[in-house]
């Protein structure tokens, strides 16, 4: 319970930001299904292969409790399956207590670690399918190194449900670290080969819709998620790719020389992981007949492989060092969380750290999104900056999510859905394009130019009713409310 709550005040708590605005806006839209009647596409088509929020409107429906307090306390109860999956590992890794509760408590302070070139986060500071997954998949490594195999099946089962991509990779971990656990070690390389075949059709099965041709705009979008390409990582992103498995190979070394029997297999269990899933992610980033399946994103197998990392050397840290000084504990505690909390604080200048439930923001642009939630008809369909999300101080709140009402499609985030649902490159091309920006190029500049006529021919092209522009708002819009940055405003 105190890691749990120690790990959210660190790494805060903003719902409906980033990737949440397809999450919680889909939540949403299965509440109430009259909410978003434009451009739903944009958020529908990526949920076809998760169960979650099917899951958590199920929740809603069935307790009565609302959504703004069910997404808080299904955030909490992620961060604590992860926390008790990741110490029952370390009980096994490390019989001495103080051992596991320094990895537990290093973990729990770089749940905000970026995880080297993959834009991912160990836990976002917003209920994610993935933290839910991620859990389940660490308990499901607890069960399969204490000899319970057949209870691991069913979680894996269930992660695929929540989030299909990482419980690949989570099956793929469990099967290395089965054969690791063998005896004799050496058979592991028939089950190695079964595995590879296995684990790669799985990955498939539950986004068969992406298969489809792709297009320019398609193509476009993908050559600009640079992430998404191990080649145009940064120099320390790359070194942050590969460091891992020479730090495993050490541990592996280091274990065996102490005949710490299990901590070794573990590590060979991560080696093999590692290289078999760094080894795929090589082949699909550079044949060009396979770049359909980019989106899938395959170096994210480091997810799973910074938490392993994370936990060891915490583990580490407290046998080794730590031990039984309060001083050092203190240090420890202090600098870790006190560091990533400061980092937090720096990256959300313009929002409160903990966004919880009853609590005005003074956000301008999280105020708006209320208004128009509360005084907009439920099928308004907006327009507004297709970067919005960028601004600063806007600090990449959806307006879908918040706001509840149908927008046009963003350059953003609804360009990084196109890259994994190809029919909607049209469609999102044209918006953009309508809204001042070149699909190709990603680049725009004419929204902040937009006069009346502009957005009389948004309304005539695409249906578009109200906008939200900065204030004071062009002539001739009639502008029932504003603030000193934006006006929510109906064209005429």
């Amino acid at each position: 319970m105190f890691f749990t709550l120690l790990g959210m005040a660190v790494m805060g708590y903003h719902p409906s930001l980033e990737d949440d605005g397809i999450y919680l806006t889909a939540v949403k839209s299965r509440l109430n299904p009259a909410l978003y009647p434009h451009n739903a596409d944009f958020f529908r088509l990526q949920m076809q292969a998760s169960l979650f929020d099917k899951c958590v409107a199920g929740f809603v429906h069935l307790t009565a409790i609302p959504l703004a307090a069910t997404e808080l306390l299904w955030q909490f109860l992620s961060i604590a399956l992860i926390l008790f999956a990741c110490w029952t590992i370390a009980r096994k890794l490390f019989p001495e207590a103080r051992a596991q509760w320094a990895g537990v408590a290093l973990v729990t302070a770089m749940f905000t670690l970026p995880v080297a070139g993959t834009a991912l986060y160990l836990v976002d500071q917003h209920l994610h399918p993935r933290a839910m997954a991620t859990g389940i998949i660490l308990l499901a490594v607890s069960r399969i190194m204490q000899n319970e195999k057949w209870q691991a099946a069913p979680l894996l089962l269930l992660a695929l449900l929540l989030h299909p991509l990482m419980a690949v990779m989570g099956v793929s971990f469990c099967v290395f670290l089965s054969v690791a656990l063998l005896e004799p070690v050496h058979e592991w390389v028939q089950v190695w080969r079964e595995a590879e075949h296995g684990s790669v059709a799985a990955s498939f099965v539950p986004l068969g819709w992406i298969f489809m041709a792709s297009t320019p705009a398609w193509q476009a979008n993908l050559q600009a998620h640079s992430y998404m390409f191990f080649d145009r990582w940064e120099w320390y992103e790359c070194l942050g790719a590969v460091a891992p498995l020479f730090l495993f190979w050490l541990l592996w070394w280091f274990a065996r020389k102490r005949g710490e029997n299990l901590l070794a297999r573990f590590a060979l269990a991560v080696i093999l992981y590692g290289v078999f899933q760094l080894a795929a992610a090589m082949v699909l980033l550079n044949s060009p007949r396979l770049i359909r399946l980019v989106p899938l994103q395959p170096m994210r197998f480091l997810h799973l492989m910074y938490f392993f990392l994370m936990l060891v050397a915490g583990c580490l840290l407290g046998k080794y060092l730590l031990k039984k000084s309060v001083w050092r504990w203190a240090i420890f505690l202090v600098t870790i969380n006190a560091g990533m909390l400061a980092a937090q604080r720096m990256q959300f200048t313009g929002s409160e750290h903990l966004e919880l439930l009853g609590r005005n923001s003074a956000n301008p642009w999280l105020e708006a999104f209320t208004w128009i939630r509360q005084n907009t008809p439920t099928d308004a369909y907006f327009a507004l900056d297709p970067e919005y999300l960028a601004v600063p101080g806007e600090d990449y709140h959806s307006f879908r999510a918040l706001a509840e009402r149908s927008q046009l499609a963003d350059n953003i985030k609804d360009a990084a859905v196109v890259t994994l649902v190809p029919e909607l490159g049209e469609v999102w091309a044209q918006q953009v394009k309508a809204q001042g920006c070149d699909p190709v190029s990603r680049r725009c500049a004419g929204w902040n130019r937009f006069q009346l006529a502009d957005f009389e021919q948004l309304k005539t092209e695409f249906g578009v009713d109200w906008v939200l522009v900065s204030y004071p708002a062009p002539a001739g819009l009639g502008c029932p409310w504003h603030n000193d940055v934006l006006a929510v405003c109906r064209i005429p």
